[in-house]
């Protein structure tokens, strides 16, 4: 039998490349990336060195690790990368929806929060994308009685983060996935993970150049 397979969105730096470094030994994983092919076969070359440290043929018939472009705030690339995974992969058993969108702005100013894109960009990649997804690939993990899982953050707990727009839609997909638990369930594992501020590249390129 197959190994499981794993998809991670967003996954060619930071927390969503992390994920995937973690999931090598246990499943065979795919890279998700919208516009940096480099950084992907970056993360590839990681997963790769991992593998093959911890015995694990990289390219033994069927390939451990694949990355694949699609912008998934759209939903035609969601449709697609799906459908390529399963095509080259074999089968899904998991999904880690990584994607999430923000613009750092003032928290305390309520003025410099009223950005009418800001709200509508974080409500397409913070909620819209993660429901699309799941959409997309419930007939997949339905078949593996698969798991889904969402990045949301500490911001949608405790009112804080990078911007009122981020922090409220945040909120709201840690409320949907709630939601979600009893329409896919008990087939479907769907639970979301609320992590802190963590300090990847692009993180430390945001906050800690120039304080």
């Amino acid at each position: 039998m197959s190994a499981k397979v794993a998809l991670v969105t967003a996954s060619s730096a930071g927390l969503g490349a992390s994920i995937a470094q973690a999931l090598i030994t246990s499943y065979r994983v795919v890279i998700n990336y919208n516009s940096r092919p480099q950084h992907a076969e970056a993360v590839l070359q990681q997963l790769r060195h991992l593998s093959t440290a911890a015995g694990i043929p990289f390219d033994d018939g069927e390939p451990r690790a694949i990355a694949i472009q699609a912008n998934v705030t759209q939903t035609a690339d969601v449709r697609r990368l799906v459908a390529e995974t399963v095509t080259k992969m074999g089968r899904l058993d998991a999904v880690v929806s990584n994607v999430g969108w923000t613009h750092i702005r003032d928290f305390s100013n309520l003025d410099d929060n009223l950005e009418e894109d800001d709200w509508d960009s974080c409500f397409t990649a913070n909620v819209k994308s993660h429901l699309s997804l799941l959409q997309v690939t419930r007939e997949h993990l339905d078949k593996t009685n698969g798991s889904f899982i969402t990045i949301a953050s500490v911001a949608g707990v405790k009112p804080s983060g990078s911007s009122l727009p981020y922090a409220v839609t945040k909120a709201a997909q840690i409320y949907m996935v709630k939601c979600l638990a009893g329409m896919v369930g008990p087939n479907i594992r769907i639970n979301s993970v609320s992590p802190g501020i963590l300090m990847t590249v692009l993180c430390y390129q945001d906050f800690v150049i120039g304080i």
